[in-house]
């Protein structure tokens, strides 16, 4: 099972979330293994200050270098502890690069990662050179902190691993998959205030049925997403 680690300044926050719905579950199985690490406890002030004013001026304050590294290795430490490799380490950033479904997919396959969420006006340079594998950002604008960010993340490498979700075309057919939106999906009543499911939906015929889909989601990605239609139209000799 795949574990993921979250260095924070608020775990209770995260926890919380990885505790429930169809996380919670997948962990209560042994399917995932999920750990919130507190970067404070890794201070060496009494304060239990995590951050200090920028070099060279400017608002705000920037997380300190030496907590976040001291708790990234506490936790390097555990994870080997127990058999496994280091875990492959991401930084949650605004500079970082842009994440999509193929991130995901590509970070589903290792046996552990540990996700590192910034605050204030960001962290210490030195210790993301030092420590990441590599920093994504979940898009183009800025958060109060990298929590929301790293739970994206992890929701979204989690819901891929053996057994989380019931059938693995819970997660193939849906958007970003193939580089395609996802079609519009129905369900009960057949009409709601005036408004009628698509009647091939309701025909029992497969083939129409998976035919209608497609071009819906084709559809659906030319009008909302030029760019993820051209680069699909490109990949598939359009």
């Amino acid at each position: 099972m795949m574990r993921i680690d979250i260095a924070t300044l608020f775990p209770a926050l995260c926890q919380a979330f990885l505790n429930e719905s169809i996380l919670g579950r997948a962990a209560r199985k042994g399917l995932v293994e999920t750990h919130c690490h507190q970067i404070r406890d890794y201070t060496l002030n009494k304060q239990r200050q995590v951050d200090d004013y920028p070099y060279g001026g400017g608002c705000g304050m920037v997380m300190n270098a030496q907590p976040i590294y001291d708790c990234c290795q506490a936790v390097i430490a555990q994870v080997e502890a127990v058999g496994r490799p280091r875990p492959h380490i991401v930084f949650m950033t605004a500079a970082g690069i842009p994440y999509t479904e193929q991130h995901a997919k590509r970070l589903a396959g290792y046996d552990s990662l540990l996700l590192v969420c910034g605050h204030y006006e960001g962290m210490d340079e030195r210790a993301i050179e030092e420590l990441a594998d590599e920093e994504l950002s979940i898009g183009d604008y800025v958060l109060t902190g990298g929590e929301l960010a790293s739970l994206v993340v992890a929701d979204s490498v989690l819901r891929l691993q053996p057994g989380v979700l019931a059938e693995p075309q819970g997660y193939q057919e849906e958007s970003y998959w193939d580089g395609l939106l996802e079609y519009p999906q129905y369900t009960r009543p057949e009409e709601w205030r005036g408004r009628r499911v698509p009647e091939v939906l309701l025909s029992g015929h497969h083939q129409n049925v998976a035919k209608w889909r497609e071009e819906q989601s084709l559809a659906r990605t030319k009008k909302r997403r030029p760019d993820l239609y051209k680069d699909w139209l490109q990949k598939n000799g359009g």
